[in-house]
């Protein structure tokens, strides 16, 4: 459970990063620098300074404004010169600190995928967009970090480059089919935590041999195999989804097997779509695990896992992110990061009203603001 915390604890978790600035240079203190603008919709250095001199009187209360409002350029200059890695670390500090884990969750379920900043490409000079890779702990909605690289296909290496900044003890960790990768399973067993990932043609040795396996036991109705399954229904939007999710331990003849050892169970995912009209729809995902879960567990594992799509598309319709422009690469992993970590405070408040609404209510009323930053449960 969250605790109240005090608006200006955020800044201090900012005490243990380098200030890259020349010591002539620090007018305002990096806290002050470091605004919580984004909670309230701006969009890059120029909003933020705008809507903290109209806030400065708010501010003030919870921050030493030796020298005033930094000025546009001032933060614009100290985001491009943050290091995102440290950056990110002062925040996550602070997260970890405010919001424990879930002691009756002990595995806390991690989803890890890619997002294009469409808006950040630059043809003229040769420059493609900024793809995020992040990791989202979706059953708390909490952002606990992210990586940048140059393009989707980069995703293979920045995955363990983020892994690493991710404590894996006891998390269960869901990744797409991009991230099927022999070193990366190893790397989160190895880190004291366990994964469930889908398995396509990328790997189509594993694939086939998965396909195959499950095929084999349908046809004869799963009668002489031991697995564990999780079965839903949902019924809306005009159609209903039955789900069946299937986990099976590694058998023994598994012909994989030598070449991924950290894999103890193989599973699918189906799912029958009946449309309005009377139409119908299926389809089957196979994934791969490296702990025998329960069912129920499993199928949690995949469906939430899309928690963190629905958390990219907060980012596109509530920030805009696709439409931002920022060519610098230092400077939109920072601001994308703060997105997310406004992402995290804003869900995390138990109004019920949208996430937009949210927002508004920040950028209009400074005590809902106060409630947000300090996770205040009204």
């Amino acid at each position: 459970m969250a605790k109240i915390v005090d608006v200006g604890s955020i800044g201090s978790d900012f005490e243990s990063l380098s200030d890259p600035r020349h010591t002539r240079n620090r007018k305002h203190l990096m806290v002050d620098i470091a605004v919580c603008g984004v909670i309230c919709g701006c969009d890059g250095p120029t909003a933020i300074h705008r809507w903290a001199k109209n806030r400065a009187s708010w501010l003030a209360e919870h921050l030493a404004l030796h020298n005033g409002i930094p000025s546009r350029d001032c933060i614009r200059r100290l985001l491009m010169a943050l290091k995102p890695e440290a950056f990110q670390r002062c925040f996550q500090a602070w997260i970890c600190d405010a919001i424990p884990a879930d002691p009756k969750n002990p595995r806390r379920l991690i989803a890890i995928d890619g997002k294009a900043c469409r808006g950040s490409h630059d043809e003229a000079n040769g420059l493609g967009a900024l793809h995020i890779v992040s990791a989202w702990a979706g059953e708390e909605g909490i952002a606990l970090g992210q990586g940048a690289t140059e393009a989707k296909s980069n995703e293979i290496t920045a995955i363990p480059q983020l892994l690493e900044q991710i404590d894996l003890a006891d998390t269960l960790i869901t990744i797409d089919a991009m991230g099927c990768q022999k070193d990366i399973v190893e790397q989160i067993v190895t880190g004291g935590g366990d994964c469930v990932i889908a398995v396509k043609d990328n790997q189509p040795k594993l694939a086939a041999a998965i396909q195959a396996f499950f095929l084999d036991h349908l046809e004869r109705d799963l009668e002489d195999l031991r697995y564990r399954c999780h079965e839903t229904r949902d019924d809306g939007h005009g159609r209903i989804d039955e789900r069946s999710y299937d986990l099976a331990k590694v058998p023994r003849d598994f012909a994989p097997g030598k070449d991924w050892p950290w894999i103890k169970a193989i599973g699918y995912a189906a799912r029958i779509t009946q449309y309005a009209d009377g139409t119908e729809s299926d389809e089957v995902r196979y994934y791969l695990s490296s702990r025998y879960l329960s069912g129920k567990r499993f199928g949690e594992a995949v469906r939430g896992h899309w928690g963190i799509e629905s958390m990219h598309w907060v980012l596109d319709v509530n920030f805009r992110e696709d439409e931002h422009r920022t060519r610098e690469r230092t400077l939109g992993n920072n601001l994308s990061w703060l997105r997310r970590f406004a992402v995290t405070l804003l869900k995390r408040h138990p109004d019920k009203d949208s996430l937009r609404g949210k927002m508004m209510s920040c950028m209009i009323n400074t005590d809902y603001l106060t409630q947000v930053l300090s996770l205040q449960r009204v």
